[in-house]
């Protein structure tokens, strides 16, 4: 594809929190053009009626079946687990210079029954999954390429996988006793979150939730045992917290010998020197997600504890950039060979 054509794009699943802040960003992004944003409910209506914030002239809402397939290049699936799978396996073959990015968990897990236990939902083109590709942005810069069906990591993941695989690749921390405290923006939760959580004072009160057994686990299990070959023996406790947006992930690990903070960090500052979105912070530096909002950036820090080995490894990103449209317009930068923070900055 020549880069003086723009890219022809349809967003499906356009009106949820992530949809929005997709089309939000696509809107102004150089090379595209949005030809159809698809949702359920509320058609034939300006995507400014969902989001103030997007102020050009967009195609109004519609179903699926008014998309044209062989018009497209991209089509971005921000819905449901369950959903993209289908309409891939419907398509994939048929059009076969289209290519996917998928927000859901649909293609995130490698293995079909893992995927069963972990949503609870059978998988309907088993045979896609390896034609796809996990895709963390800094991680795959040129594989990526290979693939037609990119699969948008999740928003805990993402945070959690930034802050420690550079780490677990140079054996720099004990694999055995990991704790990681996640705090989530509600916004994470999607429009049904009143559906999901029932707790009193949903939204003036920190809530801990999934302790054993979140969703996400299965995702950062498998791409661990990618890096390490060994089982990574970790706590994930993650938390809804009363504010829209952004994520913090308070990672508490043991490193080997006589690694010191200093060396962890100075590790990160390597292995992420050419990459524009991840930020490591001074030694010791306080963080919050503030800074990270509304950005496609990562900021890392790395502090010492009163404990002799154990450190503490904070990682601040916005759940639904970084977190998910972000990362899938960066994703699609990569895959299209564009400058990889075009549209982002």
């Amino acid at each position: 594809m020549s880069t003086k054509h723009k890219l022809k794009i349809a967003v499906i699943g356009a009106t949820g929190y992530t949809g929005l802040d997709l089309v939000y960003i696509l809107s102004k992004h150089p090379k595209v053009k949005i030809v159809n944003l698809c949702a359920t409910k509320n058609l034939n209506k300006n995507i400014s009626f969902f989001d103030k914030r997007i102020k050009k002239k967009l195609p109004k809402t519609s179903s699926i079946n008014k998309i044209n397939w062989n018009d497209l290049d991209l089509v971005f699936l921000s819905l449901p687990n369950g959903e993209a799978q289908k309409i891939i396996k419907k398509t994939y073959y048929k059009f076969k210079n289209l290519k996917y990015i998928d927000l859901s968990a649909d293609f995130r897990i490698t293995n079909p029954k893992k995927y069963y236990k972990t949503y609870n939902i059978k998988h309907h083109a088993k045979e896609l999954i390896k034609k796809s590709i996990y895709s963390i942005s800094e991680f795959n810069k040129f594989n990526i390429q290979n693939y037609r069906i990119i699969s948008n990591p999740g928003c805990y993941p993402t945070s959690i996988q930034l802050a420690l695989n550079p780490l677990l690749k140079k054996k720099l921390i004990n694999i055995k006793d990991i704790t990681i405290d996640s705090k989530s923006g509600y916004s994470g939760a999607g429009k049904g979150l009143k559906n999901k959580f029932k707790h009193k004072n949903l939204f003036n009160s920190t809530f801990a939730y999934n302790v054993k057994n979140h969703r996400h686990m299965s995702e950062i299990d498998q791409e661990f045992y990618k890096i390490t070959k060994n089982k990574v023996n970790y706590t994930l406790n993650p938390h809804l917290l009363p504010t829209f947006r952004g994520i913090l992930s308070s990672i508490y690990v043991n490193t080997k010998g006589k690694v010191k903070a200093e060396k962890i960090r100075n590790e990160l500052k390597r292995f992420y020197k050419k990459s524009k979105f991840i930020k490591i912070l001074k030694l010791n530096s306080e963080l919050g997600s503030g800074d990270v909002l509304n950005t496609n950036n990562c900021e890392i820090s790395v502090c010492e504890t009163r404990v002799k080995n154990k450190i503490i490894i904070f990682s601040a990103i916005d759940n639904l950039v970084k977190g998910a449209s972000g990362q899938a317009v960066q994703n699609m930068n990569l895959l299209y060979k564009f400058s990889e923070t075009l549209g982002l900055k």
